[in-house]
């Protein structure tokens, strides 16, 4: 079931009354139901993948709390991260390992006949089992006491709002508010009825507009120009911000109509001043768990300076994995990698540069510079994001660098209202990151103005939003 779907549209209304009505002590089992009645609408047999990873990590954490010596201990949390990420490799990187491995045994002419494995990828496994693996490395850290109640533990892992992409929530702030009492509260719902709002116009109005164009370039990179890669490659740096951190804003904002609080995933990334302060601001349920599980684990920056850029670099190798079973997402977190190990490199060098040309780090053009700059970046890497094959990106970036031929403009209308979405989307994030204009519309104390500014977005996602019921990006991670 989509948020961008007329059946979404019915049942969250009806669970969020049920919800409601319902004694404290029974919400759970209906908000259960409803969560595996929301991802069974997609492929009902691929549940059984969630509750094997619920009822493993269940049984392993409480076996840890339990465990008397250290080996014990580790023995359940190695339990609990096999079978994790075991689901994972076997549904998502199989066959592109096989393929791999296929491959270079061709190169030698060595016999090789391991069949694919013929199963469509489970919405949202990348995530889940994320969620889950937390739990079970926070108990046997010691961070969080094991969950003994089996069906709010369940509902903590498959909780819809962001069960298929996220927030990746940690059980240490999450599963408390899961034995709260949530009485309806109106302000809150008002105000996570107005971040749904904006997520379905960043969703509608902009993302679906922009990939009608980047999928038109993107997907047939030999017949298009370098200034319509260019203009399909910026498209598609707003495109996936926006399907994402709409998806995002609707699953924060339905949690909070339901009581919960779900944490902040994306900061206005685009405004960054460096690499990152960008992974500061995007996806930041995703960074900030690669940074406590597999960043500090590995060392940090506690270590000597060539081993810090290494760890910096497997990190986001690794973060590329997650996002897919293909090169272009490992070449993609390579690049960050570099990005960042290159900052730190250069990090002195850049700032004596800087002060000779009189530049101060709080001055406007210096901002100006340093957002353009990592935009820029940003947005390089995305062009092995969005390609279909690591030889389709060279062959962008060859086409960029060549400049030659005209501007791929079919449909002149759609571009326009793709950039009428951004502009907007951009007027809105300043105000928010830089405040310059005393401007509230969602939040104006003049009812006329908030009421009209309600009327206005959803004015503009039924005139000019994409209602082919396309879904998230994300989906596929």
């Amino acid at each position: 079931m989509l948020f961008n779907s007329v059946e979404f549209l019915l049942f969250f209304p009806v669970v969020v009354v049920i919800y409601f009505l319902l004694n404290h002590r029974y919400r759970w089992i209906m908000l259960l139901l409803a969560s595996y009645y929301f991802y069974m609408s997609w492929r009902p047999e691929y549940i059984i993948l969630i509750i094997v990873s619920t009822l493993i990590d269940y049984f392993a954490a409480l076996q840890m709390g339990r465990a008397i010596t250290p080996q014990r201990k580790k023995i359940f949390l190695l339990l609990s991260l096999f079978t994790n990420l075991g689901l994972l490799f076997t549904f998502k990187y199989f066959n592109f390992f096989n393929d791999s491995v296929r491959a270079a045994f061709n190169t030698f002419n060595i016999f090789y006949d391991v069949p694919a494995f013929q199963m469509l990828l489970p919405v949202g496994i990348s995530f889940y089992t994320f969620q889950t693996m937390s739990y079970s490395i926070d108990v046997y850290r010691g961070i969080k006491e094991p969950e003994r109640h089996l069906g709010v533990f369940a509902l903590y892992v498959s909780f819809f709002p962001q069960l298929v992409a996220g927030p990746i929530e940690r059980s240490t702030t999450f599963l408390p508010q899961l034995f709260e009492k949530h009485e309806f509260n109106a302000a809150r719902a008002v105000s996570g009825l107005k971040q749904m709002l904006w997520g379905f116009f960043k969703k509608l109005v902009v993302a679906d507009r922009l990939a009608t164009y980047v999928d038109a370039v993107y997907n047939n990179p030999q017949e298009h120009s370098g200034l319509s890669m260019i203009l399909a490659t910026v498209f598609f740096a707003f495109q996936i911000y926006c399907d994402f951190s709409g998806y995002s804003d609707i699953a924060i904002g339905g949690a909070r109509i339901l009581g919960f609080d779900l944490m902040e995933n994306f900061k206005r990334p685009y405004f960054a001043k460096s690499t990152k302060d960008f992974w500061a601001r995007w996806h930041i349920s995703l960074s900030t768990w690669f940074r406590d599980y597999v960043y500090i684990p590995l060392g940090g920056n506690r270590v000597v300076k060539w081993r810090w850029y290494y760890n910096l670099f497997i990190t986001f190798l690794i973060s590329g994995l997650w996002h897919g079973a293909n090169w272009t997402f490992i070449f993609w977190g390579a690049l960050h990698g570099v990005y960042l190990v290159l900052a730190i490199w250069f990090t002195q060098p850049v700032s004596r540069i800087s002060g000779l040309l009189g530049l101060k780090s709080e001055s406007g053009l210096n901002t100006i510079i340093h957002v353009v700059w990592t935009f820029t970046l940003a947005s390089f890497a995305w062009i092995f994001f969005r390609a279909n094959q690591i030889s389709d990106a060279f062959l962008i970036i060859e086409k960029i660098f060549t400049f030659q031929g005209p501007v791929f403009l079919s449909n002149l209308s759609s571009v326009a209202y793709g950039i009428f979405g951004i502009l907007l989307l951009l007027l809105v994030e300043f105000q928010h990151e830089y405040g310059f204009f005393n401007i509230k519309l969602f939040n104006n104390t003049n009812v006329v103005v908030r009421y009209s500014s309600y009327a206005a977005v959803v004015l503009l996602i039924l005139l000019i939003g994409v209602f082919d019921g396309s879904q998230f990006i994300y989906f596929q991670f």
